[in-house]
């Protein structure tokens, strides 16, 4: 038999990890990848902790070499080689070499697409202009890197608070720079929810980060001194020595669009569950694809180094003729900043509401491990779920350390479509150094299946706001934390009875008009709510209690 021709257009976690796995289910194949860069797998995850100095040396974020593809895997790679053209019909490409221009056609049985995604660049005056940079390959971080060690700026602003954005600041920051962040939203983080990011605005600021809210970039431009200037909508020029550039990416799709394969609405390659193209003989993996979206059913674009490694297998898989499928992705991720750790799996509340998936929230409040073992951080979770059946749609979680193992649990949890029930039962592990007998898990599904076994009806903080907005009569705010909290900070208009008085002075409580309780975190004012519920109140809890409130006000 004539072995079988494998060609991978594109490297890093798709490209890469799709040309080994071939290898490994089958060792007669020709297998080429083509890279059009002269580095076909290195972590670009890592790149603003290398120019933060996080990471000291530019070769330890290689993770392999060619010479090591062809050695161990016997993968012939060709660097530095463009793919300009594929010819369906003829299952073969075309294919330039960079460096001698050379051009060359190679045909295939089966072909994988792994071109990624490119840093979008607005049509804004002054974008080319020196020392504005977007951040993607190494070569970027090279040419950033030299920028820095010649001009050692002591101003910049980066422009966009995604997860580039933010990690930049941080390491901006790091070398001793002061960093104006300019975000054309509301907030930092758009695929969380406004509340769960407050605290990172707080965190920022802090810290000393010039952060602007609903600011845009409008232009670049120089100086008379000579200085580079980004230009704020609005009309402010802030004097900056590096500015850079995320506003996030698109899937590189040129290739593939002008092969007639399908683009999606979102702009990324469509494919089926096995990360087949439209094209029988051609798959697509990584940035540059379109994949549906577990809780919501919908299409959507998963710029993720993992996802983009399974789909690299189920692609290996499928050509190699074996049963797999691509689940869809849940949109796992996770973000630090200035110690700081922002994460979250599943739809978001915002995600849920375009969808048109009815569902049910709650907020909890937990140590990290036991609060009597020293160096317990607090975490906030936030849960998304079935309002009828408790099955888990979403979670986002914020704080310090312990939040990357909560919402790895929860994502496999999701994954599993569990239910706020099972997060009650579930079994965590338990020391006091590691976690607590009730893991801030167990806490978070228990106030939830509260909420869906009716124990309990929840109110939020949008829901008081919104009461006020609308000039409505509003429920009455029962404070149960004891009067010298209330003495601290209180809700406006708010009445503080404390809990351990709350059974002698019912009467002073009225029967016709809604009570919403809170406390400090939401345990006392849930023991609150039962004692009225019982004796004939209209009573909900405010989930989250006073930290949500105050959590909300940071944004």
């Amino acid at each position: 038999m004539v072995p079988k021709r494998y060609l991978v257009v594109g490297g890093v976690a798709g490209g890469a990890a799709c040309a080994a796995r071939l290898r490994r289910l089958d060792e007669k194949a020709e297998i080429v990848l083509f890279e059009r860069g002269p580095d076909i797998s290195f972590a670009n995850c890592g790149l603003p902790y290398y120019l933060g100095g996080a990471i000291p040396q530019r070769q330890h974020l290689l993770v392999a070499s060619p010479q090591r593809f062809q050695e161990w895997l016997n993968v012939e790679v060709r660097t530095r080689h463009c793919v300009r053209r594929i010819d369906r019909a003829g299952r073969s490409i075309e294919v330039e070499n960079l460096q001698t221009g050379a051009c060359s056609v190679e045909r295939y049985d089966a072909l994988v697409l792994s071109p990624g995604a490119k840093p979008v660049r607005p049509p804004l005056p002054g974008i080319d202009l020196p020392g504005v940079f977007t951040l993607r390959s190494l070569e970027d971080a090279d040419r950033m890197q030299a920028w820095l060690e010649k001009h050692r700026p002591d101003r910049a602003v980066v422009v966009g608070g995604g997860y580039i954005g933010l990690e930049m600041a941080e390491n901006l920051h790091r070398r001793g720079i002061h960093v104006t962040l300019l975000e054309a939203a509301s907030q930092v983080m758009s695929p969380m929810d406004a509340e769960m990011v407050a605290p990172v605005h707080a965190e920022l600021r802090r810290q000393g980060v010039d952060l602007r809210l609903n600011c845009a970039v409008a232009g670049f431009a120089e100086s008379q001194a000579g200085q580079l200037e980004v230009l704020a909508t609005g009309g402010e020029r802030i004097a900056a020595g590096l500015a850079v550039l995320a506003v996030g990416v698109k899937p590189d799709v040129d290739l593939a669009r002008d092969a007639g394969l399908e683009i999606g609405a979102l702009g990324g390659i469509r494919v089926d569950e096995q990360m087949r193209t439209s094209d029988a003989a051609i798959w697509a993996v990584g940035d540059a694809v379109e994949v549906r979206d577990v809780v919501t059913g919908q299409w959507c674009l998963l710029a993720l180094a993992g996802p983009a490694a399974r789909q690299a297998r189920v692609a290996a898989d499928a050509i190699c003729g074996r049963a797999t499928v691509f689940r869809g992705g849940q949109g796992t991720a996770i973000v630090g900043v200035f110690g700081l750790t922002l994460a979250m799996t599943g739809a978001s509340e915002k995600r849920l509401r375009a969808a048109g998936i009815p569902y049910e929230k709650s907020y909890t409040h937990s140590t990290h491990h036991a609060g009597y073992y020293p160096g317990a951080e607090m975490m906030t979770i936030k849960l998304l779920f079935a309002p009828d059946t408790g099955r888990l749609l979403g979670a986002q979680a914020v704080g310090g350390a312990g939040v990357d193992k909560r919402i790895d649990v929860l994502a496999m949890a999701l994954q599993k479509q569990a239910t706020v029930f099972d997060l009650e039962e579930a079994e965590l592990c338990y020391a006091p150094q590691y976690g607590s007998a009730k893991d801030p898990v167990n806490m978070a599904g228990f106030v939830a299946a509260n909420i869906v076994r009716g124990d309990v009806n929840v109110a939020h903080w949008d829901d008081w706001r919104a009461r006020r907005a609308e000039g409505n009569q509003e429920p009455l705010v029962l404070d149960v934390r004891t009067t010298a909290e209330a003495a601290r900070g209180a809700v406006p208009g708010s009445v503080n009875i404390p809990l351990g008085e709350l059974r002698a002075r019912l009467g002073e409580l009225p029967r016709d008009r809604e009570i919403w309780v809170h406390c400090g975190v939401g345990q006392r004012s849930y023991y609150a709510t039962r004692v009225l519920r019982q004796n004939g109140f209209q009573v909900r809890n405010l989930s989250g209690g006073m930290k949500s409130y105050q959590s909300a006000q940071l944004g």
